[in-house]
């Protein structure tokens, strides 16, 4: 039975490892759509959506299965469930790519961003990716360090957010309301993204720990 349970919590990992991958490449795709304007790279993200969602279902199925079959408690309970936040965090990740996307299809072929937003954009992209790998190392490794890093690294998102905001909310934003709206939105889908992989950070220290992230 403990075997059993092992090779469980060995398929939900490398299937939270294919999730966190999967986001990662795209909101990698969705900043890059974003930034060129690109309806297919566009459509790629939002087709490829179904994908992490069918990852998330795959683990779900898993963790029902095992604490219908094996009942685990104190720690191993401990695991499963915490894996199933992980999954469930990453999963609106994926959403919140596939809205990126959205925004540069609903707008095509007219760009979503102002040209003095760019490099802000371009930022918050590469600083999505950056939370999303490490993310991906946290879960490959158990990797208690790097996932607690992902706090610090939020705050660079929360920066740069601000600093969106406060640029369409200026008397000199000459773009309309319209514009304002779809660049807020934006900024809320990365800033999220970001929330929710701190999530998954303190998930991870969690498990490795038993304690939670502070």
């Amino acid at each position: 039975m403990r075997e059993e349970f092992r090779a469980d919590l060995a398929q939900v990992s490398r299937t939270l490892v294919m999730m966190a991958e999967a986001v990662q490449v795209a909101m990698r795709r969705a900043t890059e759509a974003l930034l060129k304007a690109d309806q297919t790279e566009a459509e790629q993200v939002t087709d490829r959506d179904a994908e992490i969602d069918a990852l998330y279902r795959i683990v779900e199925d898993k963790v029902y299965d095992v604490v219908a079959r094996q009942a685990p408690v104190a720690s191993d309970l401990r695991v499963v469930l915490t894996a199933l936040h992980i999954a469930g965090d990453m999963e609106r990740m994926g959403d919140l790519a596939d809205h990126v996307a959205k925004s540069v299809l609903r707008r095509h072929p007219a760009p979503v961003i102002a040209p003095e937003l760019t490099g802000v954009l371009e930022r918050m992209g590469e600083v999505a990716d950056l939370l999303a790998s490490k993310i991906v190392t946290a879960l490959n490794n158990l990797d208690a360090v790097a996932a607690a890093q992902l706090e610090r690294d939020d705050d660079a998102m929360d920066d740069l957010h601000r600093r969106l905001l406060k640029t369409i909310m200026s008397p000199d934003w000459q773009h309309g309301v319209e514009s304002a709206v779809d660049t807020a939105l934006l900024g809320r889908f990365y800033e999220r993204y970001a929330d929710h992989a701190v999530n998954v950070g303190r998930h991870v220290v969690f498990l490795v720990t038993g304690e939670n992230a502070a």
